[in-house]
């Protein structure tokens, strides 16, 4: 395994070259209530082998869709599912993270944010795209960035990867992925999917609650 400040580096090395190209897929229309949830097979933040339909084997699961590890609104998803974690397993629901990381980073973000639940990673967004979590425009990320931000040139995203850099939080992976969390039930079914219309829209813990009681 690589040492994690090696996969930390080519990690914003990636950013990078992805900021500057720009987005290049759609955002993905949400699978609706019905839908057979795809499964998969990833590692977690302990190198070991999962695959998504055993979190809804016994019962509803969340998976969470996150964005990448250097991202302000997936710091305070952990907190709030931290915070929510005693109502999601009185509802019955599992939660589960499926990241752009690698183990050794998943591991590293897993600790320093106290994760009650597994990350699972995805570095290839191979789960991402067979859940249709797609990539975002400028505006859904940033969107009180100012006019220099629009083109995504290279140097604006070096200057903004130092800065982040600087304050502990580089930033990592792909920008442009979408977020989007779904409740499964045990039949394997999707019973809702929240799409997130920007990075702080976080979903109102009664909703995921609601659907995995009557999943």
């Amino acid at each position: 395994m690589e040492p994690t400040h090696e996969l930390i580096t080519a990690a914003e090395a990636e950013w990078l070259a992805r900021w500057t190209a720009g987005p290049h897929e759609s955002e993905g229309n949400p699978l609706p209530p019905g839908t057979p949830a795809p499964d998969a097979t990833l590692l977690d933040h302990t190198g070991r082998e999962r695959r998504l339909v055993e979190f809804w084997s016994n019962g509803p699961a969340l998976l969470m869709f996150w964005r990448h590890f250097g991202c302000w609104c997936g710091f305070e998803r952990a907190a709030r599912l931290r915070a929510e974690l005693p109502q999601y397993l009185d509802a019955g629901l599992t939660p589960v993270i499926i990241s752009q990381g690698e183990p050794a980073r998943a591991a590293a973000y897993h600790a320093e944010y106290e994760l009650p639940c597994p990350v699972l990673c995805d570095p290839e967004h191979q789960a991402y795209r067979a859940y249709r979590v797609g990539q975002w425009q400028l505006e859904r990320i940033l969107p009180e960035a100012p006019i220099e931000y629009w083109a995504h040139a290279r140097e604006v995203g070096m200057a903004f990867q130092a800065d982040r850099r600087a304050a502990g939080k580089p930033i990592v992976d792909d920008p442009w992925r979408a977020v989007k969390e779904f409740v499964v039930g045990r039949n394997g079914l999707v019973r809702l999917t929240y799409a997130y219309q920007h990075c702080e829209d976080y979903p109102n813990p009664l909703v995921l609650t609601g659907a995995a009681r009557v999943s």
